[in-house]
Order: C-alpha cells, then sequence, then structure tokens
C-alpha cells in the first residue's frame, strides 16, 4: 500500500507563510512526478505547481514568486514553501504522485487527504 501524507497547513495572517510537507510511504519502487492542487470552496481544484524527478518544476501564473515547491528523493517528500499568503490563496491543498508501486507494472497517481490553509487576519 501506498500512502501520501500532508502537513503543515494552518491559519496565518496575510502576509505570512507555511511550508507544507507531502510524504509518501509504502511500497514504493519509484516516484516521477510530484505535485500540489487546492480547492478553495466552491472552486475546482486546481494545481498549483509540479516538480519533476530531475527537479524540474510548474507554477500556476499567480503563484510564480510567491511559492516554491521542492523535493528531497531520500526522503518520497516534497515541499510547498508558500510566501505573501493573501485570503485568496485560502483551501485545501492536496498533494498528488505518480508512483510506481510493487504491485504495478506502471506509475499510477495518488493522492493525499488535503491539508487546510486559512489566510485570515
Amino acid at each position: 500500500q501506498v500512502q501520501l501524507v500532508e502537513s503543515g497547513g494552518g491559519l496565518v495572517q496575510p502576509g505570512g507563510s507555511l511550508r507544507l510537507s507531502c510524504a509518501a510511504s509504502g511500497s514504493i519502487r519509484a516516484i516521477s512526478y510530484m505535485r500540489w492542487y487546492r480547492q478553495a470552496p466552491g472552486k475546482q481544484r486546481e494545481m498549483v505547481a509540479s516538480i519533476g524527478i530531475g527537479g524540474s518544476t510548474y507554477y500556476k501564473d499567480s503563484m510564480k514568486g510567491r511559492f516554491t515547491i521542492s523535493r528531497d528523493t531520500t526522503k518520497n517528500t516534497a515541499y510547498l514553501q508558500m510566501n505573501s499568503l493573501d485570503p485568496e490563496d485560502t483551501a485545501v491543498y492536496y498533494c498528488n504522485a505518480d508512483i510506481l508501486d510493487m504491485s504495478s507494472p506502471a506509475y499510477r497517481p495518488y493522492w493525499g487527504q488535503g491539508t487546510q490553509v486559512t489566510v485570515s487576519s
């Protein structure tokens, strides 16, 4: 079994920072892309950032310069450093990863349970 567990969410004031973590565990052979999504109330889930195995990154335009995605391949963990947070960033943040596990011949997408980020004064 493979699990993705997010942590690091919480309540922060506008202009503040948070660092989210996503730890993958279980019968993992390899992880290719790791991504962060978010879903605000009443809105569709959107991709925030992604990072490949080689470190290549992608950011949604509105996050460029404020959010930084990184990963520690030795720990099967991805991070999302979020700075200059705005109330519009309030959402549940989800981790997603393409994982090759012991029971599958191909990479499969896995999702975490989500972590709430609330930006409010």
